[in-house]
C-alpha cells in the first residue's frame, strides 16, 4: 500500500492509495457556443484531449503544494489502536470531528495516522443520523467543499507539475429537487521546460446527479473543461497536461462517471462521502466547506 501527503502552504490534500492506476473511459460532448474545450472519448491515463484552448482570469492563491509518498509499514499495534477506539467511544461529536480536522493536516502519511482517521471516522459515521427531508439534503449538501482527504490517490505530482487548490461544487436544481450538478475543479501551475512555473489555469470535470435510495448521488459525466489564467503560458503538449492532472486528481474527481455517492457524514462545514459502484467502490473522500476554517499545517511531509 502507499501512501502520500500533499500539503498545500493552507490548502492541504492528504491522501492514501490502495488501488493501481487504471486507463479510464469517459464519455464528453462536443464543444460548447462559449469556445470552452471540450475532449474526446479516450481510452488512456490522459482521458481527455482539448479541441481548442481559451484564455480566461482565474485567481489563485500565492502557496504551492509539496508532496511526498513512502510505503507503510507492514507491522501494526492492535493493542494501540483499541484504545484508541476505547477513547474515541466516550467522546462526543464535536471533539471526534476536532480531533479529526486537526489530525489530517499534519499527516506524515504513517499507518498509525491513517489507523486512526478511520477510527475517528467510523465514529462519525457510526454517530450520524441521516438528513430526513429533501429540502434540507440539498440545502447542506450545497456550496463548494475543500477537498481534505481521499484514499484513492494511486499516482502522484511531478516536479514541473503542482496542484493549489481542489474542490468540489454541489449544486441541485431547487430545493425540493432530485437533480443536481457537482463540479470537481482544481488550479494547477506547470513548468513544462521543468524550471519555469509559467502556464497554470484550472481543470474541471462536471457531471449531472440525480438522487436515490435515500441521500445517494448516481453520477453521470457531462463536461471536462481546462481554462487558462489571463498571462498564463500555452502549453505545447496539453495531452500530457491533462495526464499530470489524471495523475495527481484522485480517480473518483477526475472521472466520476459509473458510481454513485453516499453521504455518510454531514454538518455545516464537514461532509464525507463513500463511493459505490464497480469502479470505486468503498473509496472514501472528507471535505470541509470552502473557507469555513483557516487550516495552518506544522510542516511538510517528509
Amino acid at each position: 500500500m502507499l501512501t502520500s501527503c500533499n500539503l498545500y502552504a493552507r490548502n492541504p490534500l492528504c491522501t492514501m492509495s490502495n488501488n493501481p492506476s487504471n486507463g479510464l473511459e469517459t464519455d464528453v460532448v462536443a464543444p460548447d457556443k462559449k469556445g470552452q474545450h471540450h475532449f474526446s472519448h479516450c481510452n488512456s491515463s490522459s482521458a481527455f484531449l482539448p479541441r481548442q484552448i481559451i484564455v480566461k482570469r482565474y485567481v489563485t492563491n500565492s502557496c504551492c503544494m509539496a508532496e511526498t509518498a513512502s510505503s507503510v509499514p507492514s507491522n501494526t499495534e492492535p493493542s494501540a489502536v483499541d484504545e484508541k477506539q476505547i477513547e474515541v467511544d466516550f467522546l462526543e461529536t464535536s471533539e471526534i470531528k476536532s480531533r479529526l480536522l486537526d489530525l489530517l493536516p499534519r499527516m506524515k502519511g504513517s499507518s498509525a495516522e491513517f489507523r486512526e482517521v478511520e477510527t475517528l471516522v467510523n465514529a462519525l459515521e457510526a454517530g450520524f443520523t441521516p438528513v430526513q427531508t429533501l429540502d434540507f439534503l440539498n440545502l447542506a449538501m450545497a456550496g463548494d467543499w475543500q477537498l481534505l482527504f481521499s484514499t484513492n490517490l494511486a499516482g502522484g505530482q511531478k516536479p514541473n507539475f503542482r496542484l493549489r487548490e481542489m474542490f468540489q461544487r454541489v449544486e441541485s436544481k431547487s430545493a425540493t429537487s432530485f437533480e443536481g450538478r457537482v463540479s470537481n475543479e482544481v488550479a494547477w501551475e506547470f513548468a513544462e521546460d521543468g524550471t519555469n512555473f509559467n502556464a497554470n489555469g484550472s481543470f474541471t470535470v462536471v457531471s449531472k446527479y440525480e438522487i436515490n435510495q435515500g441521500a445517494r448521488q448516481i453520477l453521470q459525466l457531462e463536461d471536462s473543461i481546462l481554462k487558462l489564467s489571463k498571462g498564463s503560458a500555452l502549453p505545447k503538449d496539453v495531452e500530457n497536461l491533462v495526464g499530470l492532472l489524471n495523475r495527481a486528481m484522485p480517480k473518483e474527481l477526475f472521472d466520476p462517471s459509473d458510481h454513485a455517492v453516499d453521504t455518510t457524514y454531514l454538518d455545516g462545514d464537514l461532509r464525507i462521502t463513500r463511493m459505490t459502484g464497480s469502479r470505486f467502490e468503498g473509496v472514501r473522500d472528507i471535505f470541509v466547506r470552502r473557507g469555513s476554517m483557516e487550516i495552518n499545517p506544522v510542516g511538510q511531509c517528509s
